[in-house]
């Protein structure tokens, strides 16, 4: 700041210029000093992003989803061509499909269960690693489909291992899987640390 002196010509005008002058330098010393770093903190609100440790954790599992395809019959072609690039699973966190249970926390059973299919099934999913989902993917899977009245065909998965979406249809088209996944997505996003695998309301 450049100190401007009055050119004064008595001593009592020099007192009072003198007075003036500290009273300039008061009134700058008692009004607040500008924050250099203002900006900062507003580039800070835009650029930092709050959360939890549970939302945090249930957003990277639902983009890292690797499916294990257990494909046992016709519905097991439209699993397959979901997979293709056409529908381009990999925007819905699809990336790499796994063909050992241990790698995989997506199963994907399409096709129908018969009782002698249903130990494998189970121990396939006994396998996999926490946290773990299952879809139901065709009304064979679901409830037997045509086949529900034979002796050797299971009425359902879910009487083998607990289902997390159930994706109707005969067979359903690789479309309504990708509309499952994202209900998986949903169901995900609500889970927590403690219960991954919370029920979707």
């Amino acid at each position: 700041m450049e100190i401007i002196r009055p050119e004064v010509s008595t001593p009592q005008e020099a007192d009072i210029a003198e007075g003036q002058l500290i009273n300039s330098f008061i009134s700058q010393c008692t009004s607040p000093i500008p924050d250099p770093d203002k900006w900062l903190e507003e580039d800070l609100k835009r650029n930092i992003l709050l959360t939890t440790v549970d939302t945090a954790l249930a957003w990277a599992r639902q983009r890292s989803i690797f499916p294990l395809m257990f494909g046992l019959a016709c519905c097991a072609f439209e699993m397959i061509g979901m997979a293709a690039s056409r529908f381009d699973a990999a925007r819905f966190g699809l990336d790499i499909f796994r063909w050992s249970p241990r790698q995989a926390d997506l199963m994907i059973v399409a096709g129908t269960v018969t009782w002698k299919m249903a130990p494998a099934v189970r121990m396939v999913y006994d396998q996999m690693p926490e946290p773990k989902w299952v879809i139901a993917m065709g009304a064979c899977t679901i409830s037997g489909g045509t086949f529900r009245e034979s002796y050797s065909v299971c009425p359902g998965i879910n009487r083998i291992v607990p289902v997390d979406v159930y994706v109707p249809g005969c067979p359903p088209r690789p479309e309504s899987l990708l509309y499952g996944i994202t209900r998986l997505h949903a169901k995900i996003i609500k889970g927590t640390i403690d219960n991954p695998s919370l029920s979707l309301k």
